[in-house]
């Protein structure tokens, strides 16, 4: 069972362009690797708009082969370009509001925002306010293999 998460960008506008990840969407996981593998706006663009992803790894394209089902090691596997599905682009939203609602009703536990340079994640466990990743302890720890 993967721990859902969505994660998307501020637009200048203050909309929300974001998509759906399946696979281990908790902080320690992917809080830290967005904080520490996306920090460049493009790089963080290309991720969105590849849209709905089975699992985030360190790099967006891979050096060689790659599929849904023999993924190149510390690649992201998306399901549109790595398995061939459709109906998995980005969403835009109006706010930062609709896009935790439209992702809270496809099971997602964590969501991600990356805005004003900063990496911004809510959890619908605790409904505390929006938290920056960088302060949140469980980051810190070592959580995934580089």
């Amino acid at each position: 069972m993967g721990t859902r998460s969505a994660i998307g960008y501020a637009t200048q506008d203050g909309r929300v362009r974001g998509k759906y990840s399946h696979y281990d969407g908790y902080p320690a996981y992917t809080g830290k690797m967005l904080n520490d593998h996306y920090q460049q706006s493009r790089k963080i663009a290309q991720l969105v708009e590849l849209g709905d992803q089975s699992f985030l790894d360190r790099e967006i394209f891979p050096k060689g082969a790659h599929s849904f089902d023999a993924p190149e090691e510390g690649v992201t596997i998306f399901y549109g370009r790595d398995r061939g599905e459709t109906g998995t682009e980005p969403h835009e939203f109006d706010n930062i509001v609709d896009f935790v609602d439209y992702f809270e009703q496809c099971g997602c536990e964590y969501f991600y925002v990356y805005m004003n340079g900063v990496w911004m994640m809510y959890n619908i466990h605790t409904q505390e306010p929006w938290q920056d990743i960088r302060e949140i302890a469980v980051v810190t720890e070592v959580s995934y293999h580089e």
